[in-house]
């Protein structure tokens, strides 16, 4: 019963959207134009850059190739994703540079179970001491660090990275709780079995935005696997895609920067906001899943 208590207490932090100013970025613009400069479209997992105010109490403190989002509140911070286990040092970093206390972060989400965006969720926890919310199919990879059988990808070498000893509670089980809260999970298997993107209101004045962290959701597998061979988990992939597309949507986030197209937006080449944003994104990863399955009728 008091595990129970002490979740719901957790939980109840995500309600709020007051914006908690960093002294170091009052406008976005800077920061913005600092990463962009200082990373390349297609950079390196664990190539530091400088971390920049996304919108409102929405931060990017990831590296240059791997996405990490830091959402403020007065009650308590959210962080989502925690690179490699080298990046969750470079994400530490930028936290405190921006002038916030890790120990100020009550809860670690995740996008999908593979090393390059939970490698360092260990790390983090350490250092947070929050606890992780994650889907079952996930938990099982965090606790051991090692790919699941049934991920596309398993055989295709994925190093193992420190498993999770801490406190991970099971996103499928809140859902009805998460919900009427401020941050919804969205459930997108596809790219792995886990996999969950993430939306949530952020704030400016008055002005608020709905912030998507689509998960990758891209048809990636090990030489071998196909994914018509499974039909059960293709629906399941095309269901996620499906409620990315059907999400309310102002500014879409991706694990890879690159994705979503981040680097030129920017620099200015698009605009940051697009209410259109969450659909193009679906279109782009369902005709990508399309043309993989298209590939595996004529062994292209």
């Amino acid at each position: 019963m008091f595990a129970r208590i002490r979740l719901f207490a957790v939980l109840a932090l995500l309600g709020g959207c007051a914006t908690v100013p960093a002294p170091q970025l009052a406008d976005a613009a800077p920061g913005q134009r600092a990463w962009a400069q200082a990373c390349d479209e297609f950079d390196e997992w664990d190539k530091p850059g400088p971390p920049f105010r996304v919108y409102g109490d929405t931060y990017y403190v990831g590296t240059c190739g791997i996405t990490a989002l830091l959402v403020t509140s007065r009650k308590g911070h959210v962080l989502i994703d925690s690179g490699t286990e080298k990046g969750a040092e470079i994400v530490l970093a930028n936290i405190r540079s921006l002038g916030f206390d890790p120990r100020d972060v009550k809860a670690l989400l995740m996008s999908h179970e593979h090393f390059d965006h939970v490698g360092g969720m260990a790390r983090l926890q350490a250092a947070t001491g929050a606890p992780v919310f994650a889907s079952p199919e996930a938990a099982a990879v965090l606790r051991t660090g090692l790919p699941g059988g049934s991920d596309p990808q398993a055989a295709s070498g994925h190093p193992a990275f420190p498993p999770v000893s801490g406190p991970i509670h099971d996103v499928a089980f809140e859902m009805p709780m998460l919900a009427s809260r401020r941050f919804q999970p969205i459930i997108t298997p596809g790219h792995t079995p886990g996999a969950t993107s993430w939306t949530w209101p952020s704030c400016e004045g008055t002005t608020c935005k709905q912030i998507v962290y689509a998960d990758s959701l891209s048809a990636i597998s090990a030489d071998g696997y196909r994914f018509s061979d499974h039909p059960a988990y293709l629906a399941g992939f095309r269901r996620g895609i499906a409620r990315i597309a059907a999400a309310p949507c102002d500014i879409v986030l991706a694990p890879h920067p690159s994705a979503a197209d981040m680097r030129g937006r920017l620099l200015g080449h698009r605009a940051i906001s697009n209410p259109a944003g969450c659909r193009e994104y679906a279109a782009r990863v369902g005709s990508t899943l399309d043309k993989r399955l298209a590939d595996e009728t004529t062994g292209g």
